[in-house]
Parts: C-alpha cells; structure tokens; sequence
C-alpha cells in the first residue's frame, strides 16, 4: 500500500501522452488515472489531490477526501462552475512551456494580419502575382486585454517585434515598457488599438465583453485598414454573433480566435467561411501533460512541507 497520500488523474487530454508522462512522476503515490479503463478507481474516496482538465462531472461527489485540486490549464473558470467543487486550494497551471506557446501563436497572428497573409494566400490560389503596400510592425499598436503572466510575456514579444503595445487589466498594472489601462481607461485604451488581443481570464465581469459596442470603439483608421480581433483567452468572453457583424459591416478587418463559445466549434459556424479569419482548434497554448505533471509534483512537496502553494485561484476573482 502506498505511504505517500494518493493522486486523481482526470484529463481529457491524448491518453498516451498522460499515460507517457506519468511514468516519470509521483513515485511512492498510488495514481488513479480515471482515463485508463484498465484503472481500478477503488481509492477515489481516499485521495488527497485531483488533478483535472474537464473531468467527470460526478468526480468531486466521489472524490470526498481532496486536500488540493490541479487545473490541467491556465484557466480555470470550467473548474468552478463543477458540481460538488470541495473547499480546498485550487491551484492553476503556470510553466514557461504554456506561457512560451501562448506568445508565439499571439506573436504568429499579428504578424500574420500585418503581412496580408490571408490576403497573399488567397492570390496565390488564384495564381496572381500582385505585391500589396504594407506597414511596418512599428506603425501598429497592439492592445493587449489581460495583463497577467501570459499577456506580459506576449507584450514583452510584441515588443521585440517592432509593435507599439499598450495593455488593459481590470485593475491598472504598472509595467515600465509599455503604457497601461483599467476600466476607467478602457474608451482612450480602445481607441488607439489597431490589434486587439484577448487573455483575458473568465469572470462575470469579462463574460461577453467583446461584443459590438467593444469593436465599435477600436481605431478604424489605423494602417491595416480596419482593426483585428485575436482571442486566445476564453471562449465565453466572446460575443460570435457580434464578431460576425463586426466582420461583414467592417467594423474588424479580420480575426484569430482559438477560443469559442461552443467547443468543438460547430460544423456550421459561419467563422470558418471567411478567409480573413484564422481558426485552431483551443491549441495556442496546449498544456504540455509532462510540464503540468512537474508542476503538480512541485505543488505537492511544497503543500507536504508546510510551504504555500503557488498560483492558488482566488475565487472572489475567478482567476
């Protein structure tokens, strides 16, 4: 029997990758991977730690004994809202791994929009040969919503791309490199911004905030001609409907979402119709399971220590 207090794994994440990366963690810990159909789940009860990405909804009824609950991923807002939820520290994922992803595909996408890819691609299948004037990064403002780790690391690349930057956060952020909003900013934030980038975490307060009205207040007459909407954030901090009028009356140029409303994005979402808006599939920053298994195992010894966690949701705040 084991000695050490045991662990819950439900991930609906690739099942060779879990079962792959937890041969290298947890050692001296019985771990009940609720994936592997081969798992006997008699210990459930007795766990000490959940760690869950869009587990089971009846887990917590089950798992009665949790001392500490993992998210699989930087958010955490599907992890709240489960029945059953125990009041014990719910800690969120943070690794350079997951911050490094989510920059490069921020980073990909406005370069993508500044370049006219969409644009050059649609020539290309039509075998046209046609040089289109452009600006340069350092003409373009982007405006970042969402200051915490992953939007300060995307600011800090933008940066070094030649963008202008400037950022918004529900509570102003003081950062030397780049100017900076709150709430009260948002009109003049919005304003300027020719880039609009979403990583923002999921609360009341940020549920549908990019809606029409939001659009409509963004620079229109910026050098790519019409402002572009990226949300690699949350899906419910999106209004689609809006998106699609912003796009058919002008009011976006174009956009890159990751992140929907309805996950998978249905079949016939009209987004995957226009060219000038790029679609992945919820995989900007794709939790590497090996960095998150660390992560935990870290959380873990540090919480076995008498040393706090780190990264514990505050749930006042929801992030």
């Amino acid at each position: 029997m084991s000695l050490k207090p045991s662990v819950i794994v439900d991930l609906k994440m690739n099942p060779e990758s879990v079962r792959d990366a937890l041969q290298t963690v947890f050692h001296g810990r019985e771990v009940i991977n609720l994936a592997d159909d081969t798992a006997t789940p008699h210990a459930v009860s007795d766990a000490a730690y959940a760690v869950v990405w869009k587990p089971s909804a009846d887990l917590f009824q089950r798992a009665t004994g949790l001392k500490v609950v993992f998210s699989g991923g930087a958010g955490v807002d599907h992890v709240l809202k489960l029945p059953g939820l125990p009041d014990a520290p719910l800690v969120r994922f943070v690794d350079p791994t997951l911050t490094t992803r989510m920059s490069e595909w921020v980073v990909m996408q406005c370069l993508m929009h500044l370049r006219q890819h969409a644009t050059y691609q649609a020539q290309a299948r039509q075998r046209e040969w046609n040089e289109r004037a452009q600006p340069e990064a350092r003409e373009v403002t982007v405006g970042v919503m969402g200051l915490g780790v992953l939007g300060q690391d995307a600011a800090r690349k933008l940066q070094i791309m030649g963008f202008k930057v400037i950022g918004w956060s529900r509570t102003r952020k003081s950062i030397d490199t780049m100017d900076t909003y709150d709430q009260s900013g948002l009109d003049v934030f919005l304003a300027r911004t020719d880039i609009l980038v979403g990583l923002l975490p999921l609360t009341a307060e940020t549920t549908d905030i990019f809606d029409g009205s939001l659009f409509a207040k963004l620079n229109q007459s910026g050098p790519l001609g019409g402002p572009v909407f990226i949300n690699g954030g949350r899906g419910g901090s999106q209004v689609e409907r809006d998106i699609v009028s912003a796009l058919d009356n002008g009011t976006l140029k174009g956009a890159s979402l990751d992140v929907f409303e309805q996950e998978p994005l249905p079949r016939d979402s009209v987004l995957w119709g226009y060219d000038q808006v790029y679609i992945t599939p919820h995989a900007a920053a794709a939790s590497d399971v090996h960095a998150l298994f660390r992560h935990v195992s870290r959380q873990i010894d540090r919480f076995e220590n008498g040393l706090p966690l780190e990264h514990v949701v505050d749930r006042n705040n929801g992030y």
